[in-house]
């Protein structure tokens, strides 16, 4: 790397991105405070926004190969951490070509920390293997073979980065995120994504629905989530060795999140404001008028709603990760994020603008 290593911030104007862009500005010492950061945004007033933390912004479009290859060159990026449009393969391939080329024409070792979805890795995400931890060197060759059947898999992003940044000499990690809730600390999206679709969705319905099956998937508050961001990064500013590449799974896990229990918490939180009817969760007619109101694709409303998982973080434990937010804070939680939503809720968000 270079004497101040270059580290560009994609999505920093979503809810994660921007949140972790906060948390590392927020540093007062150690290496990411001596790092230069620079973050990527999409539209102009988005960069305007970002701007006002006084850090370079680079306006660049991430599906574009020449404009990703310049952008990292001329500004001599050496690390890149991709939170923006994470389950589209396009721009990971691009971001690590162009990490590949940096690392050609300057003999720095280039990094790539890739956001995925825990979702595909519960059985309703198409994972069938049953419980995995992180640090099992044969996730990418399982992927691999799911990829190539099913049609929720496809394309198997996670094993383009995995063979891409090998193939480029590009060191790669790899995040999934589970549900995130909690307020993000960020310049324009403050929300996340799933309670703030069904409170939406409760709200314009008058009542709070839930799936017809219980599901117990992984959760995770937005400050542990950029907790673990920050740990990755800084063991790669110290040149330490940690789990990479193929073993450079990272889950982004803290605790369940119970969905009958938190629907029910959500419908007595709306109800006592008159947002909605009753105070008790309905069951949805359709997977169907699920989708269509809370915006989620349908061919992954299953996963999102019904799913479970039983993913095992070893390797952020490893590098000194340990979150703070438990199942019971998260749930006593529930009525902030109602409020959250009534606050906040200014921009139109969808699942893709997120991942």
């Amino acid at each position: 790397m270079t004497s101040v290593p270059n580290v560009l911030i994609t999505g920093t104007s979503g809810f994660i991105g921007g949140s972790l862009l906060a948390d590392l500005l927020s540093r007062a010492d150690g290496p990411i405070k001596n790092a230069r950061i620079f973050a990527a945004a999409r539209s102009d007033e988005q960069v305007k926004s970002v701007s006002k933390l006084g850090i370079n912004v680079l306006q660049v479009d991430l599906t574009d190969e020449k404009s990703v290859l310049d952008a990292v060159l001329k500004n001599e990026v050496d690390i890149i951490v991709h939170t923006a449009g994470a389950i589209l393969p396009q721009m990971a391939t691009n971001m690590i070509k162009a990490l590949g080329e940096r690392r050609r024409v300057s003999g720095i070792e280039t990094h790539y920390i890739h956001t995925s979805v825990a979702t595909m890795f519960s059985e309703e995400g198409g994972w069938p293997y049953g419980q995995v931890k992180d640090s099992d060197g044969s996730i990418v060759e399982k992927e691999k073979k799911l990829g190539e059947s099913n049609p929720v898999r496809k394309p198997e992003t996670n094993v383009i980065v995995a063979e891409l940044g090998k193939a480029q000499g590009v060191t790669t990690y790899n995040v999934p995120v589970p549900t995130v809730y909690g307020r993000g600390t960020g310049e324009w999206r403050k929300l996340s994504v799933n309670i703030p679709a069904v409170t939406r969705a409760s709200m314009k319905l008058k009542t709070v629905y839930k799936f017809e099956k219980d599901g117990h998937p992984p959760a995770i508050h937005i400050s542990d989530l950029t907790a673990l961001y920050g740990a990755i990064l800084e063991k790669i500013l110290l040149k330490e060795t940690i789990p990479s590449n193929e073993n450079g799974y990272y889950f982004a896990v803290a605790h369940k999140s119970p969905w009958w229990e938190v629907m029910e918490r959500l419908a007595q939180s709306m109800h006592a404001r008159g947002l909605v009817s009753e105070p008790t969760a309905k069951v949805w007619p359709s997977w169907e008028v699920a989708a269509e109101h809370t915006g989620f694709p349908l061919i992954f409303i299953r996963a999102i709603g019904t799913s479970n998982g039983d993913l095992v973080p070893v390797n952020g434990p490893k590098i000194g990760w340990q979150p703070k937010w438990d199942e019971k804070m998260y749930l006593d939680s529930i009525d902030d994020e109602v409020q959250a939503v009534l606050d906040l809720d200014t921009v139109k968000m969808t699942l893709w603008d997120s991942l």
